[in-house]
């Protein structure tokens, strides 16, 4: 795998629309950051010219969220020891009542939407209000709805903020699922921390100036580091650990402990995009508390173990191109081989690696056409949305999902790989 993969540079997606270029010169599959750097420039889209727009969650509760600051005094930063305690941010999503709830949950910061933009070299082709503007159904303060809820985590990308998952984080927190959405720190583009700190991608400088022996280490790293991080994140929302404060409070906020009572401990799931992907398998292999993973289109860098993962469920669902039996990322055969419970491997026709995160949904908005993906957005989504959804439905509520049985004729795009 070229070191250009591993790089997501989503943002040259979601902003091609905004440029009269052919799609294909902003490299959207996974550009190097040279080649990305030769996009032209353009007049910014204004804040104001284009209202992108999150798609209404189909579930039958409204979504609350919250956002945690979460330390973990364990662990020293695996990019920046220097800067002591691992540290995490978690939009931390939960079912609620609807008609309760201050304003809209915000998807992302102004500047780290400027700091994903700039990380693309796409710095003046769309204003970074536009990305970070994009409206959201969650609200902050919801009133949460009470019993006991199955717990889905979930990591993005390298290189891309945690709200690149927000389409899916609303949908299954508004089928009843508590939701835990990470941004690891030093993993990002930009995330923005308590007091005042927006910190950048270390772990990408990192692996641009590593060797190529030594690539596939690092990304191994990356996940099973991530996998760290979701355990520890476990740990917190049961009731094991503490540390967070809230958006609001910024130190001395409400502790994540608080949402113990929303959590049904013996439900917990955890999915990925990319990196994000491999980084569930990891957690599962070091954690048996999750009962079922989701690997979106991403490597298996850090090798399911040979003996499996104890029966356990597994769903790998990626692009037709890129992880089919026969495709260049030998990982999935190898790994499919390994899974020794419950499994399904997916893939879908006209998919690219950005398919099963907002990018797509985002991009189709401002009129974008991917000639290499050229899946539309809107059903990306709804793809995305309907097997991760019946996957945690089957595994975490014990429903039945016909769906998860074979083809179907209202999701022919979908291929059941049985190598």
């Amino acid at each position: 795998m070229q070191r250009s993969q591993l790089r997501c540079g989503t943002a040259a997606l979601l902003l091609a629309a905004a440029l009269p270029l052919p799609l294909a010169a902003t490299a959207v599959a996974a550009p190097a950051p040279p080649a990305a750097a030769a996009v032209s420039v353009a007049p910014a889209v204004s804040a104001t010219a284009t209202r992108l727009t999150l798609p209404a969650p189909t579930g039958p509760y409204a979504v609350g969220r919250d956002t945690l600051h979460l330390t973990d005094p364990q662990r020293r930063d695996p990019w920046v020891p220097a800067a002591g305690a691992r540290e995490l941010m978690v939009s931390l999503y939960y079912p609620a009542h609807r008609g309760t709830g201050g304003a809209r949950a915000p998807y992302m910061t102004t500047e780290e939407a400027r700091l994903l933009l700039e990380g693309d070299k796409l710095t003046g082709v769309v204003a970074p209000e536009v990305l970070a503007g994009t409206r959201t159904h969650a609200r902050t303060g919801a009133r949460p709805i009470g019993g006991r809820h199955p717990l889905v985590v979930l990591s993005p990308g390298f290189t891309l903020h945690r709200a690149t998952l927000s389409l899916l984080a609303e949908d299954l927190t508004s089928r009843g699922y508590v939701v835990a959405l990470l941004d690891h720190a030093y993993e990002s583009f930009g995330t923005t921390f308590p007091g005042g700190r927006t910190l950048t991608c270390v772990a990408c400088r990192a692996v641009e100036s590593a060797p190529e022996s030594t690539v596939r280490e690092l990304m191994a790293k990356v996940a099973t580091g991530r996998a760290a991080d979701i355990r520890f994140v476990l740990d917190t929302l049961t009731g094991r650990g503490d540390g967070a404060s809230t958006e609001a409070g910024h130190g001395q906020g409400t502790p994540a402990r608080r949402y113990a009572g929303l959590v049904d401990p013996r439900r917990i799931g955890v999915a990925g995009h990319s990196i994000g992907g491999n980084s569930a398998a990891s957690a599962m292999a070091a954690d048996r508390r999750i009962r079922a993973g989701v690997n979106m289109d991403g490597t298996f860098f850090a090798p399911v173990p040979p003996g499996g993962l104890d029966g356990r469920p597994f769903l790998m669902l990626g692009s037709l191109d890129g992880h089919a039996p026969a495709a260049e990322d030998t990982t999935w055969l190898r790994d499919w081989r390994r899974l020794d419970g419950w499994k399904r491997w997916l893939t879908v026709r006209d998919a690219g690696h950005f398919t099963f995160i907002d990018i797509p949904v985002l991009g189709a908005q401002l009129g974008v056409t991917d000639p290499t993906a050229p899946l539309p957005g809107k059903r990306s989504g709804e793809i995305t949305r309907d097997y991760v959804g019946a996957f945690f439905d089957r595994h975490l509520r014990g429903r039945p999902e016909p769906v998860l049985d074979g083809p179907t004729a209202d999701h022919a795009e979908v291929l059941f790989q049985r190598p």
